[in-house]
């Protein structure tokens, strides 16, 4: 099985920012003829990758139940043991995860009419993220 990877470089505003990764991701696979998976992958605990659809009413909602679910201003263990700010980000990490996986056909990504590739990134700065991207052919 042949294997590609790339690494798409993504800024980043911090504090529950969603960045729509579909057309670079899309981009890459469109080289690619045949089918296959693509692997989308964030390295760090304060950064998540899912699909959604990414328009601002369901990202606003999105914040909103995460803020609600786990909540900035808490007694985070973390931000007391570690001097630290960013305990919910890690939660919120951990709890959607950092990698999404998608099939693709002929070049296209098998996605939903309304379903986007995002990075999510909940630490409470802004940030350079590096995503790694594996297409397995």
């Amino acid at each position: 099985m042949p294997t590609t990877s790339a690494q798409l470089h993504v800024h980043s505003d911090g504090n529950g920012d969603v960045v729509d990764l579909t057309p670079r991701i899309a981009e890459l696979v469109a080289e690619t003829t045949g089918g296959g998976v693509v692997a989308v992958f964030v390295p760090g605990a304060t950064a998540a990758v899912t699909t959604m659809e990414h328009e601002p009413g369901n990202v606003f909602d999105l914040r909103q139940v995460l803020d609600r679910l786990v909540p900035r201003e808490q007694g985070w263990e973390h931000n007391r043991l570690n001097h630290d700010t960013n305990a919910h980000a890690h939660i919120r990490a951990a709890l959607v995860g950092p990698s999404e996986t998608v099939p693709f056909e002929a070049g296209r990504l098998m996605l939903g009419t309304w379903q986007q590739i995002v990075l999510l990134d909940f630490d409470d700065r802004p940030r350079e993220r590096t995503v790694i991207v594996n297409i397995i052919a």
